[in-house]
């Protein structure tokens, strides 16, 4: 079959789109990507918050997806809606890789190790607001551009650290850049993170039957299960709310020792789920954490997690950072 995959220019984009080409062309398709060059992409230098951040990774890519010019899509799945407008489907969830936030810096080995007053770079409502939890003696600065110009921006000593997320220096091969590895229990993921996310149209059945290869049930429950509760909150990506499902770590002779790869594997008899939400200025945070059999149903699990939260306290840091409960 021959497919035409739409993909965002960033290097990171294309290395997502060229490892699903890859894995497409092994299974006898002809694969072409085509970039597409999105409203996040065209206003680097807006923050989040005024441009709104609904779509802005996805919109022109769904538009060629409407109109045949490209049959799918590969988006980092924390960038696609929760709920995806007629005509889409999310038809596939690759295997997750490392879905954790990490700490970036130049001279400092450790977010803890940070001096007072320091300068912390990033562009999510939900890191600033975690780090300002943890360390509210720290100025977040906004910071936007793909992974390099951050890291060109931290190397000319623009800001003290910068946070990003775990897969995207993975898969970059950038990792000699990366200080700690933040537990998910302490810095929540965003819902999705560290996980692909394959857009199709729901009527185009070959295309559909073409990439159901490449869906990973392990995967497909974690996420599942952390976009229902993004969803039941009335979220988009600038709430700053954080949802990680993974499997119940085994015991450890290493203190506070978690798995690498966060996703939910057949033969596990329990998962977990985290959830925070937290607000940017105070550092103010609601968090709970629930665990549950591995055969709960994952939108299920999800919802549950989102009433915990609201239960907790969490509906005036909601209503007022655009959240709803729904």
């Amino acid at each position: 079959m021959n497919l035409r995959i739409g993909s965002r220019g960033s290097q990171l984009a294309l290395w997502q789109s060229n490892h699903i080409a890859a894995l497409l062309r092994e299974q006898g398709h002809n694969v072409e990507i085509e970039i597409i060059k999105t409203t996040g992409d065209r206003l680097q230098e807006v923050t989040f918050a005024q441009v709104g951040s609904k779509g802005m990774f996805t919109k022109e890519i769904e538009e060629a997806l409407a109109e045949g010019r490209v049959h799918l899509a590969v988006h980092s799945l924390k960038d696609l809606p929760t709920e995806l407008p007629e005509p889409f489907a999310l038809a596939a969830t690759p295997p997750r890789v490392d879905s954790r936030d990490v700490f970036v810096s130049v001279n400092y080995s450790n977010l803890s190790a940070l001096p007072q007053g320091a300068r912390v770079g990033t562009s999510s409502q939900r890191r600033r607001a975690q780090l300002k939890a943890l360390r509210p003696d720290i100025e977040a600065v906004e910071f936007r551009g793909n992974v390099d110009t951050r890291l060109r921006k931290l190397a000319e000593g623009q800001v003290d650290a910068i946070l990003l997320a775990a897969a995207g220096l993975d898969r970059l091969e950038k990792t000699e850049w990366i200080r700690e590895r933040l537990d998910p229990a302490d810095f929540t993921p965003a819902a999705g993170q560290g996980s692909l996310g394959i857009e199709t149209r729901h009527d185009d059945a070959a295309s559909l039957a073409a990439v159901a290869f490449l869906n990973d049930p392990a995967t497909r429950f974690a996420v599942t299960a952390e976009r229902a509760a993004l969803a039941a909150l009335g979220g988009g990506c600038q709430v700053p709310i954080g949802v990680h499902c993974r499997p119940v770590p085994a015991r450890s002779s290493e203190p506070g020792r978690v798995p690498p790869v966060s996703m939910v594997r057949p033969g596990n008899d329990n998962v977990e789920i985290f959830a925070v939400v937290a607000a940017p200025d105070s550092g103010r945070a609601i968090r709970i954490h629930h665990c549950a059999p591995a055969t709960t149903d994952p939108a299920a699990l999800g919802r549950l997690a989102a009433e915990m939260l609201i239960a907790a306290g969490a509906g005036p840091l909601l209503a007022a950072h655009g959240g709803a409960i729904r």
